[in-house]
């Protein structure tokens, strides 16, 4: 079924609340991921927090200019309470958050939306920098056996 513009700023609009939900949880993971077996991960967090907050603005803009208005709701939490499994919940969404931004590129290339396309392939590029720089911290730490 081919994708409408209408039915591509909704999806972005999803996309962008799940953004706003994962800046909050990173800016919580931050403040409760003690001791020093976290340094790493936490750092990596930081990073991604800040590329959250850019794929973020990112995305409201790329509404805006479809002509969507991007609110600013946020999906609804379920992090877990203990440390580890913050960590592994981050990593176990990783592949469905690049598996959205990739079908949010098709989309957007099916409708000749390059400007977007490109500012999704950017996002794209961060969701999996990130993955890839989680699990090698969460590896770090099964190798240490914590």
């Amino acid at each position: 079924m081919p994708v409408e513009v209408g039915n591509l700023i909704d999806l972005l609009y999803q996309d962008l609340a799940l953004e706003h939900m994962a800046t909050v949880q990173y800016a919580q993971h931050i403040g409760v991921l003690t001791g020093i077996e976290y340094d790493s991960i936490t750092e990596e967090i930081m990073l991604h927090l800040a590329q959250k907050f850019q794929n973020a603005i990112t995305l409201a803009e790329q509404v805006d200019y479809l002509r969507g208005f991007s609110g600013v709701e946020v999906a609804p939490d379920k992090a877990p309470q203990d440390n580890r499994g913050m960590l592994e919940q981050d990593l176990e969404g990783a592949p469905d958050t690049i598996a959205r931004y990739q079908r949010r590129i098709a989309q957007a290339e099916e409708l000749q939306e390059l400007a977007l396309t490109e500012k999704l392939r950017e996002v794209l590029a961060v969701e999996q920098e990130y993955a890839v720089g989680l699990r090698s911290a969460l590896g770090r730490q099964l190798r240490a056996g914590i």
